[in-house]
């Protein structure tokens, strides 16, 4: 009845029904207006169609931003591909009912390829997918036809990555070394083997009975493995490859039954199977994070920053910790149209015509602790080639802003001495005046485990440790560095602006000690540039400054 009734209800009560759609059109218009206001709220008032573009980037709305999807460090599993098996076949044309065997071979499996390039910033496309494999070999097909090769993989990573390895299984070394251990070198008999051999389907054991099986423990090897990187791979790409790496060869494929024959065995009815792919665990890290990091407290306009200088859509707002990740932005120099802006040069001779920025979260007292986003911050900070200490004038003395950002840096440095000379001490050796030298570092039991093939040079049985130690980074009291003071366009930021001037001012005329208070600090030309990002004002001195900076 209802449902009846609610059906008639537009033809008993035409008024019921226009009055609900003027209801539903006076909201649509009031949520049209809002929307209208919340736009217009985040333009500026400064009259211009450039203007106002440029202030709509910089002031953006609420939900006008980009997700950030940056990583930094990760674990890949690399697994080659493995051979095709080979073919069991023979020869069947008119007039030749029984021909000879003209199986073919296996194809080799695929290889893993790795590569430096220019323009990503972030291993995150890598870590998602975890395991990497290359595609396997055809099987070999009949007429002598060989199977196909599997599908390399090639992956592409950011210049100043490390990749070093983990753990490693290549089940044809562990088999050539347990062969060395067992029979020696000399050549023997073999056996028939389920992983190693297939059989004509139509055969019977009598078949078999008088043939001469070769030891198949005898494995090939490709000529593309000798042009492999040596185990264990430790590869520091801090420079552009132009050729890819390999890290994992294929392996062989397969052979067919024309290789066995023999005289008493003149048409054999088995084939092998092709090798097994090695699997290498690797961590890839991003030893170089930028270019330039900004370096500041909570607040204090470093997205805004990166959003002046760069078409990055980082997440701005007016409270602390915004930014949880860092957000890379690009700042390009020469865009190919024309004349470039500014003229630089790589220590390679290569023109530089971008350099990256890192708008790296925000940092509180006792960051060195692991307080607020504490050693992952830091972590971040040690990783950027220049540093830019971003000051917020309206908060505060920005002296004491500026001595405080270089009492964590410092706290953070001294604990990474000390780790380093714990690390150190670990693993010094205590010589006997007879018998071996003895270590009691974790290292050395995992060298004493890992077997190394002399001939191939793969590590058989993989350390247990899957923990590697933290890459070495240049020191960050070393690095070059400069002050960008933001909000300089607010009211009575003058004084607080000559202060931290002639505070720098002063650490160059070596009247005040470095802020950090450590020896072998850098000592070079610092700058103090004022900025109001929010308006775009004074970031074009930005570029021209770092770029001066990055001999240094």
């Amino acid at each position: 009845m209802s449902r009846a009734s609610s059906t008639l209800l537009p033809f008993l009560y035409p008024g019921f029904d226009c009055q609900r759609v003027c209801i539903n059109t006076a909201v649509r218009r009031a949520l049209h207006l809002c929307r209208l206001r919340r736009h217009q709220s985040t333009l500026s008032t400064t009259p211009g169609s450039e203007q106002h573009a440029a202030s709509s980037h910089l002031n953006p709305a609420p939900d006008d931003y980009a997700r950030s999807v940056f990583t930094d460090k990760c674990q890949l599993t690399l697994a080659a591909g493995s051979g095709g098996h080979g073919c069991i076949s023979f020869l069947r044309e008119k007039y030749i009912a029984d021909g000879p065997a003209n199986g073919g071979d296996g194809g080799s499996g695929g290889n893993i390829y790795i590569q430096a390039v220019r323009g990503d910033t972030s291993l995150h496309k890598l870590a998602r997918r975890g395991i990497i494999k290359a595609g396997r070999g055809k099987n070999g097909q009949g007429k002598a036809k060989g199977g196909q090769r599997g599908e390399d993989v090639l992956l592409h990573v950011p210049v100043g990555t490390v990749v070093r390895e983990i753990t490693r299984c290549d089940p044809v070394a562990e088999e050539e070394e347990q062969t060395r251990h067992d029979v020696g070198e000399g050549e023997v008999r073999g056996q028939w083997r389920r992983d190693k051999w297939i059989l004509y389907p139509a055969s019977t054991p009598s078949d078999y009975a008088m043939a001469e099986f070769p030891d198949p423990r005898r494995s090939r090897k490709s000529g593309v493995a000798l042009s492999q990187v040596p185990a264990p791979i430790n590869l520091d790409l801090s420079q552009p490859t132009e050729t890819p790496i390999l890290l994992a060869a294929g392996a062989v494929g397969g052979l067919g039954n024309p290789h066995f024959v023999s005289k008493t065995f003149p048409k054999p009815k088995f084939a092998t199977k092709g090798d097994p792919g090695m699997t290498i665990t690797v961590e890839l890290e991003l030893k170089l994070l930028a270019d330039v990091g900004f370096v500041g407290l909570p607040n204090a306009g470093k997205s805004t920053l990166l959003r002046a200088l760069s078409r990055s859509r980082a997440r701005v707002g007016s409270w602390a910790f915004t930014t949880l990740q860092p957000n890379i932005g690009t700042v390009v120099l020469d865009n190919h149209q024309g004349r470039p802006q500014l003229s630089a040069s790589r220590a390679t001779g290569e023109p530089r015509t971008y350099f990256s920025v890192a708008d790296i979260p925000g940092l509180i007292p006792d960051a060195h602790k692991d307080r607020g986003l504490g050693l992952g911050f830091l972590r971040h900070v040690e990783r950027a080639q220049v540093l830019a200490f971003v000051i917020d004038l309206g908060a505060g003395d920005a002296v004491e802003a500026l001595q405080n950002l270089w009492r964590e840096l410092a706290a953070f440095e001294n604990l990474r001495n000390m780790e380093t000379n714990v690390r150190t001490e670990s693993r010094m050796v205590d010589w006997k005046a007879f018998g071996t030298p003895v270590s009691s570092s974790a290292s050395a039991q995992d060298a004493a485990v890992a077997k190394k093939d002399p001939k191939s040079g793969f590590a058989i049985n993989p350390p247990a440790s899957q923990h590697l130690p933290d890459l070495f980074h240049k020191p960050i009291s070393s690095k070059p560095w400069f002050v960008v003071a933001t909000k300089a366009d607010l009211e009575g930021t003058q004084e607080n602006f000559d202060r931290l001037q002639g505070y720098l001012q002063a650490i160059m005329a070596g009247d005040e000690a470095h802020p950090s208070g450590l020896e072998n600090s850098w000592l070079g030309k610092l700058a103090t540039i004022p900025v109001s990002a929010i308006r775009g004002e004074g970031v074009e001195r930005i570029p021209e400054w770092t770029v001066s900076l990055f001999d240094d």
